[in-house]
């Protein structure tokens, strides 16, 4: 579809030139009857040109294409207005780029309000001081926890202020079929702050949510196209809900953070029971007020590889399910192993459902900048990574 639309601006930019022609007498124009002034040949010509600009800067992705294309739709309509007669049928495609672009604005504008949090939280992280994690803060910690650190190689390594994430995957609801999309998010742990942007792909059209978890309150708004709402989500339910999302992204994503003094950990170590009892954790988290359990599960390898809480809600159905995320494929990214692939799991009562598949693209810790321009498909060239 996006080749197609691109197509369709390029070629109704190419018609334009023959306006030009006609001004200019350059050929046997007969496709327009009306004479047409060498300054309004001008214009034709202009219009034709930033029409196959727009088509090159929506290719490429950049948001400035959207108000370009407004702004040379409008113009292109008046020109065909005075030669209606020959030139009316160009009234579709202006039409066709005026009602894209609206869309296009309408994701740009509600991503903004990510960004704009972003750049908030960014600027406040900034102005804390960087301190080095090392074997001393791990004392506290059940052993299990202290391999999973150890292992992951973030000992004498600074600490996590912030976090920026980029997954790609599948999700669906119960009884439906997998949907793609991209996300990218920013995690702050001074203030508990959890910000998730996302992009599906549904029925070939896009449909952006931002799941915001700040001073521990949740919102979570899907709009399709960013203009019109499909899901708006808030309440107890819902903050308690993501205090457990963003604990399974400290545990997951960030476990440098798991020295937290808001955690309480209890070992389940038990040298006469099964591999997992002995190679697991219990963690209590508390977020103003909010407080979570979860128990995380290692194998012998230091590697956390499943994460189970029965305090998450599914929102389908306002229920509480135990909530599991099994991760596999553990890589190195600059010097920290981290999971590659992972998946999201209701345990319902007729049996386990795999609600969502995750493929870690980059992750950055410490953000200093704020470089928000950057979606799963425009991507920086990150160092290699290493299955370990």
């Amino acid at each position: 579809m996006k080749i197609i639309f691109a197509l369709l601006v390029t070629i109704h930019g190419l018609i334009h030139f023959i306006g030009f022609a006609k001004a200019f007498d350059y050929g046997k124009v007969t496709q327009l009857t009306k004479e047409i002034s060498k300054p309004l040949g001008i214009v034709w010509l202009v219009t034709g040109l930033v029409l196959i600009i727009v088509a090159v800067l929506f290719l490429l992705k950049k948001d400035g294409w959207s108000l370009l294309g407004i702004v040379a739709a409008i113009v292109s309509q008046a020109l065909i207005f005075t030669v209606w007669q020959d030139a009316k049928f160009g009234t579709i495609p202006n039409l066709i780029i005026i009602a894209v672009a609206i869309l296009s604005l309408g994701i740009t504008n509600f991503e903004n309000t990510f960004r704009q949090d972003v750049r908030t939280n960014t600027i406040r992280t900034n102005r804390l001081s960087t301190e080095l994690l090392t074997e001393v803060d791990l004392q506290p910690l059940p052993e299990s926890v202290q391999r999973y650190l150890r292992y992951a190689g973030v000992v004498d390594r600074p600490k996590v202020k912030n976090v920026r994430i980029v997954f790609e995957g599948q999700m669906r609801d119960k009884g439906k079929d997998f949907f793609p999309f991209r996300s990218e998010q920013y995690n702050f742990f001074d203030n508990p702050t959890r910000l998730f942007f996302i992009k599906a792909q549904m029925f070939g059209l896009t449909v952006p949510g931002y799941h915001k978890y700040s001073d521990a309150k949740a919102t979570m708004d899907i709009r399709l196209f960013g203009l019109f709402p499909i899901v708006q989500q808030s309440g107890e339910i819902m903050d308690k809900t993501e205090t457990v999302t963003l604990f399974n992204d400290m545990c997951l994503m960030a476990p440098a953070t798991l020295i937290d003094r808001r955690i309480q950990w209890q070992e389940i170590d038990s040298p006469k029971g099964t591999l997992r009892e002995r190679n697991s954790a219990r963690a209590t988290f508390t977020n103003k007020g909010i407080t979570i359990n979860a128990i995380l599960y290692f194998n012998d390898r230091g590697q956390l590889i499943n994460f189970r809480s029965d305090d998450r809600t599914a929102i389908a159905d306002m229920k509480q399910y135990p909530f599991l995320t099994p991760v596999a494929d553990y890589q190195r990214i600059d010097g920290i192993n981290i999971m590659k692939h992972g998946e999201a799991v209701w345990g319902y009562p007729d049996g386990n459902f795999t609600y969502g598949k995750f493929t870690l693209k980059d992750i950055e810790y410490n953000v200093d900048r704020l470089d928000l321009g950057k979606i799963a498909t425009q991507l920086k060239t990150r160092s290699k990574l290493k299955t370990v």
